[in-house]
């Protein structure tokens, strides 16, 4: 099976997708040369919304590479043989899509060159200096791991650095979460909850981002599933997302009970345009209600079913996302509580954000960044899962 997974890796179907990825990485270059000659005055982005598209995508792909390492951790740590066939992937998938996520970052500083400043300067007091230390040493971590697992010699080694990224991974997202939770500036974020939020919420995208590339392989090289593993994979997947949902439920109950908050949940539940129909019609409906119908339903849950959920699943982080990243910096700042403030720096006014295309060039430019790793990295070495289907 492996050595028919090579043939169909050299056929021209695969360079052909290779070289779709590698132009969308070109035009995310390209957009990222107008933004260093232009200025930032091209992008959507102002002096009120400083977080934009670019923003949006590589959140979501630092967080999901944490969730996507869930799969490793239940094989290693847990030692479930159906998860730990699948975790040599699943440590590909992590560095691919972290890789891609601080691609964006950095890129977006308009200035990448000022991160060499950011390596050399540590600054213990400010929580984005040890997110540099968090990422670098997750990239180690599973790439230990990874040697570990696909070195014979190294195997006995297998579990104990398993657990490291197991703890590493925890920290690494709670690190993301805090970005947000200890910023006061903005009336969307400083709560403790999100931290935790933001860990469950990558079960549940890391999961999904997981099927879909698993099932990809699968359908390429003409193997099937095993309909146990699939199962229990789905119906986890299914706890996930229900358990995020239940954590964003509790960040807006809680900032609702708040008197201070009320009107910043009435602009992004309500009446703040795109934001309200971003959250329930994106986030609620497509990304949790439909994709836990297609994966609880007794009549449901095939293949297509569950590829069609995590796709819902992953558009509905995005929506997620935007209303967080995006909506949380439109609305302004309560400085006065009580009372209605104004002046020509726009203070008490909505932020106005329209995305631009070099902004989502630039964001897709790190899912093809994450795709492309991932597609040399299976062609390269044996990252498929291999089992024998077992019939339950």
């Amino acid at each position: 099976m492996a050595s028919y997974s090579l043939s169909k890796l050299r056929s021209p179907l695969y360079y052909a997708l290779l070289a779709i990825g590698g132009l969308v990485v070109l035009a995310g270059l390209f957009s990222v040369h107008l933004m260093e000659e232009h200025g930032h005055i091209i992008t959507g982005m102002n002096n009120q919304i400083v977080w934009g598209m670019p923003h949006v995508f590589a959140i979501f792909l630092i967080v999901t590479a944490s969730g996507v390492l869930n799969v490793s951790s239940i094989g290693s740590v847990f030692n479930k043989p159906a998860y730990k066939a699948r975790a040599p992937l699943a440590g590909l998938l992590s560095i691919a899509m972290l890789f891609g996520g601080l691609t964006v970052l950095m890129l977006d500083l308009g200035r990448p060159d000022r991160v060499i400043v950011a390596a050399t300067n540590f600054n213990p007091t400010s929580v984005f200096a040890w997110n540099v230390v968090l990422y670098s040493g997750m990239f180690a971590a599973v790439a230990v791991y990874l040697w570990t697992m696909m070195e014979q010699r190294m195997y006995s080694w297998s579990k104990p650095a398993g657990f490291m990224v197991f703890i590493w991974r925890f920290v690494l997202t709670t690190g993301t979460g805090v970005i947000f939770s200890f910023l006061v500036a903005r009336q969307a974020y400083g709560t403790a909850i999100l931290p935790p939020m933001f860990i469950v919420m990558s079960f549940a995208w890391g999961m999904a981002v997981f099927h879909i590339v698993q099932s990809s392989i699968y359908v390429w090289n003409q193997k099937i599933l095993d309909e146990y593993v699939q199962k229990r994979m789905r119906n986890l997947m299914g706890v996930f997302v229900i358990a995020a949902l239940y954590f964003v439920a509790t960040y807006h109950l809680t900032n609702i009970y708040f008197a201070r908050q009320t009107e910043f949940e009435r602009f992004i539940l309500l009446d703040g345009g795109i934001y309200p129909w971003l959250f329930w019609a994106g986030y609620v409906v497509l990304g949790n209600v439909l994709p836990l119908l297609l994966i609880f339903h007794p009549a449901l849950g095939k293949t297509r079913c569950v590829l069609l959920a995590s796709s819902l699943i992953i558009l509905g982080a995005f929506a997620l996302l935007y209303v967080f990243i995006i909506g949380g910096q439109a609305f302004p700042l309560s400085i006065f509580p009580g009372y209605e403030v104004s002046s020509s720096f726009a203070d008490g006014a909505i932020g106005q954000y329209q995305p631009s295309l070099p902004e989502i060039l630039l964001g897709l430019a790190g899912v093809g960044i994450a795709f492309m790793v991932t597609a040399v990295g299976i062609r390269v070495l044996d990252f498929v899962p291999h089992e024998i289907p077992k019939s339950r």
